[in-house]
């Protein structure tokens, strides 16, 4: 009934978007948490390393959805045959 493709992409791509969220948004509610328990000024700090945080989280879950899950494989068939 569903196409396993069609699946297998919106999966992707509603775990793209809690990546980049889940991290954005904890550092924001961290960075208010200490800018009003200790008088500082450190949000945006803490806001830019959430960026980084969602986009390293991004980065890496592409890198691992563009990789050929039958290629790690072939490479040890091909090791362990010393070719």
């Amino acid at each position: 009934m569903f196409d396993p493709k069609v699946v297998k992409t919106l999966a992707l791509i509603s775990q793209l978007g809690i990546s980049m969220m889940v991290p954005i948004f904890l550092m924001a509610w961290l960075g208010a948490w200490v800018d009003e328990r200790f008088s500082t000024r450190l949000f945006p700090v803490f806001l830019i390393l959430g960026i980084g945080g969602g986009f390293r989280s991004v980065y890496t879950l592409v890198r691992h959805a563009n990789e050929d899950p039958h290629k790690e494989k072939k490479d040890e068939q091909t090791d362990k045959w010393g070719d």
